[in-house]
């Protein structure tokens, strides 16, 4: 698979675009959109891997082999002080992981890696999910905990639910049709008449947590203010405290506008 391919950029594409071009794809293929699920998290591994420069330069530079690990897909090798690590996972729900299995001795402590996707939805109220390991010696269902508050690249250690091996469980949260998370903040934006910012006006706001909430706008507010909900953010891991959801403010003109009011503004203007 061809990472710049998935997300159709070129191998000299910036930051920028790979962000743009990853979120118009997310977009159209996101699954609560009625996208395919595999097509979707071939779009979020490509970006997982070309928007973080280490990853991205391993995988245009590969390097045939690595001492003390093992050759994965694309030339990637993977290895920790010696330690031999592999994913050997595929999540229910079709959650695949790409990597093969390493020779290893029969004395050595192993360590198994997979990455799990979680939604938005399911990193603010934290849960329990399955996942199903398969390794050469059969296959096992464990439950996971995915904890309230969870960022992507957050990792879990499950100790002796694999044979003389250690599970190392790494998070995605996958971005989201509504809110885009920036931390524990929660943005999103609202579509407002410039009239309303100009007299004021209420709305009511549906927060993360199914909450709805009275959303007071005052005379003269400017076009792209931002607006505050304390404490209607994502939870903060393992604390009680919560960040807070921003709205965006995004002014629109309406499409028809009776004449003695833009007779008044114009008296106004002139003034």
């Amino acid at each position: 698979m061809d990472y710049y391919s998935v997300l159709g950029v070129n191998k000299d594409a910036t930051q920028d675009q790979i962000k743009k071009a990853y979120r118009k794809l997310a977009s159209q293929h996101h699954p609560d959109k009625g996208g395919d699920t595999q097509k979707f998290q071939e779009i979020q591994t490509a970006y997982d891997t070309l928007s973080d420069p280490q990853k991205r330069s391993m995988y245009d530079n590969p390097r045939p082999q690595f001492q003390g690990g093992f050759n994965g897909p694309h030339g990637f090798a993977f290895s920790t002080d010696g330690t031999d690590i592999s994913d050997l996972f595929s999540q229910i729900f079709g959650q695949r992981s790409p990597f093969g299995q390493p020779n290893r001795g029969h004395n050595q402590k192993q360590i198994f890696r997979t990455r799990f996707n979680v939604s938005l939805q399911d990193a603010y109220y934290g849960n329990k999910q399955m996942l199903k390991v398969q390794t050469n010696t059969g296959s096992n269902v464990i439950t996971i905990d995915v904890p309230k508050g969870v960022h992507t690249g957050n990792q879990i250690k499950y100790d002796n639910v694999i044979d003389n091996g250690t599970l190392l469980v790494e998070f995605v949260v996958l971005p989201d049709l509504k809110f885009d998370r920036q931390d524990h903040n929660l943005i999103c934006s609202h579509t407002i008449s410039v009239l309303d910012l100009i007299v004021g006006t209420n709305f009511e706001f549906t927060t993360i947590s199914g909450k709805t909430l009275n959303v007071n706008v005052r005379p003269g507010t400017q076009p792209f203010q931002q607006l505050k909900l304390s404490g209607q953010g994502m939870p903060i891991l393992n604390t009680p405290a919560y960040g807070d959801q921003i709205i965006l403010l995004k002014p629109i003109i309406p499409d028809n506008i009776d004449q003695d009011l833009i007779d008044s503004i114009e008296r106004f203007k002139n003034k």
